[in-house]
Formats: C-alpha cells, sequence, structure tokens
C-alpha cells in the first residue's frame, strides 16, 4: 500500500491502515514533503503566539508505527503500471510499485494573477507563513515607532486580509488581538492606531456556514473595529499600497491573501481523471474512476459530499479529509477480505470560527452558538481532535499561559535562516597575529 501526501487524509489512513491490516499481510508506505501534519484550524493560534508553533504539528513518526515514511517530493505515476515516482531530499529519483494507492496530496493556495500580488502577497497556510504574517507584524510596529512621517506609519500600521472565509476571518481576529495586546509597548504606533481591512468578492463573509452566524461574525468584527468590505475586490497590490475593485487605494504594507485553495499541480502529473476545477475525479468509494487501485481523498480529490446527494464535491476542511482517510483504508482493506467497500458517508457535524478574545461562532448538532459558549466549544472540539495526549497537553498548557500572561513580541524572522559562516571567515592576520602564525594555526599541527 503506499499512500501520496501526509496530511489529514494521509495520515488518518495510514493510521486505519494500521489498525485493520495485519503486520504480515501489507507493507504501507507515506511519502510526504514534511515529517509532520499540520493541524491547520490551530494555524491562526500559532501566528498570534497564543500557541508554540511546534505544538500545532504533530510529527508522522509519532503516529505511524508500522508505517514506512518517506520524506520528499511526488513527481508522477504511471497508473498502467502501478508506479509512484517521488524525488528525495538528496535529489535520488526513486520509484515505488503498490498494489493500492491512494492519493491524499491536500491543496495549496489559489492565487490569481492580479498585479504584485504574488511579489508583495503574503500566504497563510503554512506553518512558515503563519510565522512570518507574525513577525511582518511586528517588524512593522517597529518601524512605524521609528518614523518620523505620520504617513509612513500609516502605511505600515496598516493590515489587509483578502478572502473572509474561515482561514482570513479566524487570522484578521487573531493577528487584531494579538496587536492589541502587544501595541502598549509602541507608545507612538498606540497613538496612531492601527487599521484592519478584510476583503471579500462575495456578498458576505463565509458563505460556508448560516447567514445568522456569518451576520454575527460581522457585527463582532467591525465592534472591534474590522472594515469588512464584501462584493469587492483587490485590482492590484504594491508595495505600499492596495487597490480596490471599487477604486479606493489604501496605503498598506501587509496584504495576507487566504482567498481559496486548489489541487497542487503535480496532480495533473499522475495520469488520472480529473474534474473541470482539476480535482482527481472518483466515485462515492473514494476509487478514481477507471482504475480499480487507485483511491483518492481530501482537498485533492472531488469527492461527493452526501450532505449535497452528490451533486458537488465535498468541501476541503479537515474534518472531511480525516473521515475520508479513515474510510478509503477500510475499504482498501475490503478488496483484501476485510470487510466491503462503502461509500463516504460523513455530513459536517459541526463549524467552528474561532475569532480569538473569547469570542467566535459555532454550529453544531442544529445548535448555534456565539459568543463565549462557542469560543468554549471550538476549544473544546480541537483540544479532542488533536491525535495524542502529549499534544493535547501542550495545546491546555499554552492556552492558560496565554490568558494568564502578557503575549511575546519579540520578532525571529531569524530562525530556519541562520546567518552564513563565510561572512565571518578572516583573512590572514585578520585575528591580530602575524601572518605566518596564522597560516600555521590555519594548518593545525604538524607530525614530529
Amino acid at each position: 500500500m503506499v499512500i501520496a501526501g501526509g496530511g489529514f487524509g494521509g495520515l488518518y489512513a495510514a493510521r486505519r491502515l494500521e489498525h485493520v491490516l495485519p503486520p504480515e499481510s501489507a507493507r504501507i508506505t507515506l511519502v510526504s514533503d514534511t515529517n509532520f501534519l499540520l493541524y491547520t484550524p490551530l494555524l491562526p493560534g500559532a501566528a498570534s503566539g497564543t500557541l508554540e508553533p511546534r505544538h500545532v504539528v504533530v510529527p508522522l513518526r509519532s503516529e505511524l508505527h508500522r508505517t514506512d515514511i518517506r520524506f520528499g517530493w511526488v513527481t508522477g505515476a504511471d497508473p498502467a503500471l502501478s508506479e509512484l515516482r517521488y524525488r528525495t531530499l538528496d535529489g535520488r529519483s526513486e520509484t515505488l510499485r503498490y498494489d493500492h494507492l491512494i492519493v491524499a496530496l491536500g491543496s495549496v493556495s489559489r492565487v490569481l494573477p492580479i498585479p504584485g500580488l504574488a511579489d508583495h502577497g503574503l500566504g497563510f497556510k503554512t506553518i512558515s507563513e503563519a510565522i512570518a504574517l507574525r513577525n511582518r507584524v511586528l517588524v512593522n510596529l517597529e518601524v512605524a515607532e521609528a518614523s518620523e512621517s505620520p504617513e509612513q506609519r500609516r502605511e505600515y500600521l496598516t493590515f489587509v486580509f483578502v478572502g473572509a472565509g474561515y482561514a482570513g476571518v479566524e487570522g484578521i481576529a487573531e493577528l487584531q488581538d494579538f496587536v492589541a495586546d502587544v501595541i502598549e509597548r509602541y507608545p507612538r504606533a498606540r497613538l496612531e492606531g492601527t487599521r484592519w481591512i478584510i476583503v471579500e468578492a462575495e456578498d458576505r463573509i463565509m458563505p460556508e456556514i448560516d447567514p445568522g452566524l456569518a451576520d454575527f461574525a460581522t457585527r463582532e468584527l467591525q465592534a472591534r473595529g474590522i472594515e469588512v468590505r464584501t462584493g469587492t475586490r483587490v485590482s492590484a497590490v504594491e508595495e505600499n499600497s492596495v487597490q480596490l475593485s471599487t477604486g479606493e487605494r489604501i496605503p498598506c504594507r501587509t496584504v495576507c491573501w487566504t482567498a481559496g485553495v486548489k489541487p497542487p499541480a503535480i496532480v495533473r502529473e499522475l495520469g488520472l481523471p480529473l474534474t473541470e476545477r482539476g480535482r482527481i475525479d472518483v466515485d462515492a468509494t473514494m476509487r478514481v474512476r477507471g482504475h480499480r487501485n487507485v483511491w483518492a481523498i481530501g482537498d485533492a480529490a472531488a469527492v461527493p459530499d452526501p450532505a449535497a446527494r452528490g451533486t458537488r464535491p465535498s468541501p476541503p476542511t479537515a474534518q472531511h479529509a480525516i473521515r475520508q482517510g479513515r474510510r478509503v483504508a477500510e475499504n482498501v482493506a475490503a478488496t483484501l477480505g476485510k470487510g466491503r467497500v462503502r461509500p463516504f458517508r460523513y455530513r459536517t457535524l459541526g463549524v467552528f470560527v474561532d475569532m480569538g478574545r473569547h469570542k467566535a461562532v459555532a454550529q453544531m448538532f442544529g445548535l448555534k452558538l456565539r459568543g463565549f459558549p462557542a469560543w468554549w466549544a471550538a476549544r473544546t472540539y480541537h483540544l479532542a481532535m488533536m491525535p495524542g495526549a502529549s499534544r493535547r497537553l501542550r495545546l491546555l498548557i499554552d492556552w492558560t499561559v496565554a490568558l494568564l500572561f502578557e503575549r511575546d513580541s519579540a520578532e525571529l524572522g531569524q530562525l530556519g535562516h541562520p546567518p552564513s559562516l563565510r561572512g565571518f571567515l578572516e583573512t590572514p592576520g585578520e585575528s591580530g597575529a602575524p601572518p605566518a602564525e596564522a597560516a600555521r594555526a590555519q594548518a593545525g599541527p604538524r607530525g614530529p
């Protein structure tokens, strides 16, 4: 068994296969370009400093005990030969033969060809992007604090989020909450004040949830001073401004793009049928159409949504990917005589939108919650869904510390980017020693 992708779908498929298949009957191999699962619903907490970044990821090797994990990038496949190709960390090209292949490659940000967006915008889908956004916010505060120009300060203290889905709403709410906590340390910036704007092309924010809950979320954002621009698009992004479709030009230095996702480009190299929107075409059992031993799940697959009677693909959420991973593992096992192949039947149990400051909106089991009860329900749900008791304890500690103590405002953009030793290389004689002695020191000790 080969699984391509180590996100929610891939991890839970591997875990289920380990459980339902005895060790002697199957070998499970998982290929992933990261050695961890990112728990994406908690990404805004990592960006705002509420959660330690390491506590929102799950190392694959700590959850999978019989799976052979290969760290690399999928480069293609040949379904006719039952082969998957990938590139290792050290640049080698490897080929895996499979009896069954589960494609769980997830999604990437859907970036539109807006002038300047790719050059000046920031994404908000990976842990590195979340930390980069936090660092950008802190750098902007530092620059604004040192600036003598009110116009320049306003540019650095204005933050624009594009896309008002889950990621955009939670991201802007958490980041504004973070800045509100630390801005007292920046007297000039505090007097100038910050400006927060969220831009959405649709006529309301979060079209995925109940209109009443979306309206409550809109009022909550506006009550905090966040400007909500619905029915509006971004037409251009420059280094120090954003141009809107309304003709308004907003001076700003930070644009965060959260306007949707799409399947990664590699799915087009797998030799599998795709839908019009580029997702892998599968039936209700998640078997790829026309291929008896290839399955696809998660954001990269057009799994029919049971809630819509199969008339549209399932939404790209962690909830669906987890359940698809479990069910596809059971279906693969069924082809080996362990049970029977069954269709994907999961319907969304609830939605949670954590907006910081003990505020959230939630809908679960037919109930609509707002404010503190929804915030408590959201935290409880994520705590329950996080794999591993030790990681759940770490989350609980992080949240408790955030309630009791001030947030840290250290800008850590150097993490993962250490300076090269070449910049500190001494030339002979630079250390103060005579050139001859420096040469002998570099040559090292000599034999007798």
